[in-house]
């Protein structure tokens, strides 16, 4: 059974903004793993990576009716699948959680669904 459902939609221009005004501000929204695949990257595509985790954790929170506050962003960790799939590797809920991202011109979007883990 679903439990929740969140959307997130940012700006990649405000995210890349808070990165070249705060140089620890990736290590905030990041957890460790995320934060070295982050690090394999150069330029726009760290951007586009970290806006995408950014939003993932967001919609995360909103699944769980919380909000970024209650849950951080160090509480969620979304890594990648050998197929290039997001999946949520680390969370504060014993729930299977979907994740889809998008990303569209200066935009990334996206949406989790939390569902009851089947206890059978």
């Amino acid at each position: 059974m679903i439990i929740g459902h969140g959307i997130d939609l940012q700006d990649m221009l405000a995210i890349e903004q808070a990165m070249l005004k705060r140089s620890a501000f990736a290590k905030k929204v990041l957890t460790e793993k995320e934060y070295e695949v982050f690090s394999s990257f150069k330029g726009n595509r760290q951007v586009r990576y970290l806006a995408g985790r950014w939003a993932a954790k967001e919609a995360f929170t909103k699944a769980m009716g919380t909000g970024i506050g209650k849950v951080g962003f160090q509480d969620i960790e979304i890594l990648t699948d050998d197929k290039g799939a997001p999946y949520v590797s680390k969370s504060p809920l014993s729930a299977k959680a979907w994740v889809s991202i998008s990303h569209s011109g200066h935009f990334v979007q996206a949406s989790v669904i939390l569902e009851e883990m089947d206890e059978s």
